[in-house]
């Protein structure tokens, strides 16, 4: 049977600055795709338009529940060379329900080299607030040392995001296929969990995974370290990393 997600921890809203839809709009296209839970993971500050610091602080103005989806507030973080090593401090990463962290043009890394690109992943995924690393294959832009970055998941309990945009030929990222598949087949080896995201930026992308869904059904990676296969395998993952009070004990879909 073929592998189906109910759960997208990869979204973007207008307040990232080059997205398209609101958070209600993005509910509602996951709600008609029988979605039970997504992540709005609006971009870090650094990046160009990204949201401000206090966007993210504020987010808990957004409901829980829309259209009968479970919606998590998270961001996507950049990585940066400031204390935490994040372009938000702590004391807004902890507020949220999910942090994730990736690399992005225009935030600093541009021409840097795969050693301080490394240090610098690294450095952020020891960050206990840090639950996702976004679209690591993007090498090209970015060189990684996958091995390095796969062992520092597999220490911290950092998922790894099989992207599904960076399997779409008209994006910006299609040249990243080939590192996101070497990312997902070193995660499967070493015992690393994955999330498979679809990086929306328009609410009729929301839950589109079926590229980032084929490749790890072609590279055998167990269904059971997919940490969004569902609602409760979210919330599952989130609160087996650390207290997250502002989840609730016993949150279900639509609870």
């Amino acid at each position: 049977m073929a592998l189906r997600l109910l759960a997208d921890l990869h979204t973007h809203t207008v307040a990232s600055g080059h997205a398209f839809s609101t958070v209600t709009e993005m509910a509602t296209a996951a709600a008609a795709k029988g979605l039970e839970l997504i992540a709005i993971t609006d971009h870090g500050p650094s990046v160009p338009g990204g949201a401000h610091a206090w966007y993210f602080w504020n987010s808990s103005a957004i409901p829980s529940v829309l259209s009968g989806v479970r919606i998590l507030k998270g961001c996507e973080a950049n990585v940066a060379d400031t204390d935490n090593g994040l372009d938000i401090a702590d004391e807004v990463l902890a507020l949220l329900d999910v942090v994730a962290v990736g690399f992005h043009p225009l935030t600093g890394f541009d021409e840097a080299t795969r050693t301080r690109n490394t240090f610098a992943l690294v450095r952020a995924m020891s960050n206990p607030l840090v639950d996702i690393v976004t679209h690591p294959g993007n090498t090209d832009e970015f060189p990684l040392d996958v091995n390095a970055v796969v062992d520092a998941a597999v220490e911290r309990g950092v998922a790894l995001e099989l992207n599904n945009h960076s399997f779409d030929p008209a994006s910006s990222r299609a040249g990243a296929s080939y590192g996101e598949r070497r990312f997902a087949i070193a995660a499967r080896d070493a015992g690393a969990t994955i999330s498979i995201g679809s990086d929306a930026h328009f609410h009729d992308q929301v839950g589109c995974f079926d590229q980032a869904i084929a490749v790890a059904e072609e590279i055998h990676f167990p269904a059971a370290r997919i940490v969004n296969r569902d609602a409760a395998s979210v919330i599952e993952f989130l609160r087996d990393r650390r207290a997250r009070p502002q989840l609730g004990p016993g949150v279900r879909a639509g609870k």
